[in-house]
């Protein structure tokens, strides 16, 4: 272990854990120091510390105790585990839906029970971590397709009569390089060849559609995604995955899905916590409007001064540097300055695509983006990023 740390140190490639001394806010205390502006956050809405988010969960406590004394299907489920599953239903416009401890535990445990020996999974080849990781736990055999390429995804597809079954898995928001999956064709031309579609919506939830409802809605493909995934980690500010759809399917996962079966059920607090943000989500139109205000307001600068964000396509929005050390080097310069920021190096992305990865949320004032950029300004310039 110790000559692999060493390695990863020696590669800029060793991760540093910063330690926030406060809530998760657009300015907060960060390795000790105050007034940090954090711009790495998947908080988008800032509803990580909202009042009414706060609230419920207090109450829940109150009324539920502080932990549920089980796994979920033994005594593990408590009205308002209930309630939580179909505020969520409701929300996505569908029959039911599951929620589980993790979206990590939501792709590890779900995609594994899709398919088997005899089938296939067709892969972008971006997708997220727990989208592999649930794929390599399968009997399937895998591949990929170009990065959002649907015409290489048909060529794949066209060769895949022999399988059983076959999975196409796509992101839906791309959580490295902020672009969006084109779903709608996607599920066109996997309808063509018999397959069946899941994506994972984790970036997308609170981000995009209409008031927040997620990627099948931005394309108008109610009814026609076989498995939506997502999290109640980043835009709802709490945590825990899901997926939704028709009784059957959470009937199935129920009774299949390990991570489910065998992990304790989210305390009451953190459950009401999730209620109430979908209800915020629901009800206020302009926390995403604000989200994309700010989004469209910071990019421009960002481009103003000089700096490649990629194909970015939504409040993901990636600094390019290339070199991992150079990458490291910025975000050490960001936080001496007062903003927190992310280095994303190999192997989280390919050898010299080292970035920046920045997100602005809702609840940054002009104030908070407009200082972060006069400090990106400075350090771009001082690194040779930007002239």
């Amino acid at each position: 272990m110790s000559a692999e740390l060493e390695r990863l140190k020696e590669a800029s490639l060793e991760w540093k854990v910063h330690v926030l001394g406060g809530p998760s806010e657009p300015r907060t205390i960060v390795d000790g120091r105050e007034g940090v502006i954090v711009l790495c956050s998947n908080n988008y809405l800032g509803l990580a510390n909202h009042p009414k988010l706060k609230e419920a969960a207090l109450d829940a406590v109150r009324e539920f105790g502080a932990g549920s004394g089980s796994v979920r299907v033994i005594a593990g489920t408590m009205t308002i585990h209930e309630e939580l599953e179909r505020e969520l239903a409701s929300f996505k416009g569908v029959e039911d839906s599951i929620v589980f401890q993790s979206g990590f535990a939501a792709n590890a445990g779900c995609i594994q029970q899709l398919v088997d020996e005899g089938d296939l999974i067709v892969s972008d080849e971006l997708n997220h971590g727990s989208i592999i990781d649930g794929c390599r736990l399968t009997r399937a055999e895998r591949t990929i397709y170009k990065h959002r390429d649907v015409d290489d995804l048909k060529r794949v597809l066209e060769t895949s009569g022999k399988y059983r079954r076959v999975l196409v898995i796509t992101d839906g928001v791309f959580s490295m390089d902020g672009d969006i999956a084109p779903l709608d064709k996607i599920v066109k031309v996997a309808g063509d060849h018999g397959a069946m579609v899941y994506v994972d919506d984790a970036h997308g939830d609170g981000v995009l559609g209409e008031n927040g409802r997620g990627i099948v809605n931005h394309f108008g493909l109610e009814g026609k995604v076989d498995f939506e995934m997502g999290t109640f980690s980043k835009a709802f500010g709490v945590v825990g995955g899901y997926i939704v759809g028709d009784q059957i399917m959470k009937r199935f996962f129920l009774n299949k899905v390990r991570p489910y079966l065998l992990s304790g059920s989210h305390p009451p607090a953190t459950v009401a916590a999730c209620i109430a943000a979908i209800r915020l989500v629901r009800e206020d139109r302009k926390l995403v409007e604000r989200l994309w205000e700010n989004t469209k307001y910071f990019k421009s600068k960002l481009k103003q001064l000089g700096f490649d964000t990629g194909n970015s396509e939504t409040p993901i929005t990636p600094i390019m540097v290339g070199e991992s050390s150079l990458a490291q080097r910025f975000a050490e310069e960001c936080l001496g300055m007062g903003v927190f920021v992310l280095p994303i190096v190999y192997p989280m992305v390919a050898k010299g695509k080292a970035r920046i990865r920045i997100i602005v949320t809702a609840a940054h004032s002009k104030e908070d983006l407009d200082d972060a950029l006069a400090v990106f300004q400075k350090v771009g310039m001082k690194l040779g990023v930007i002239h």
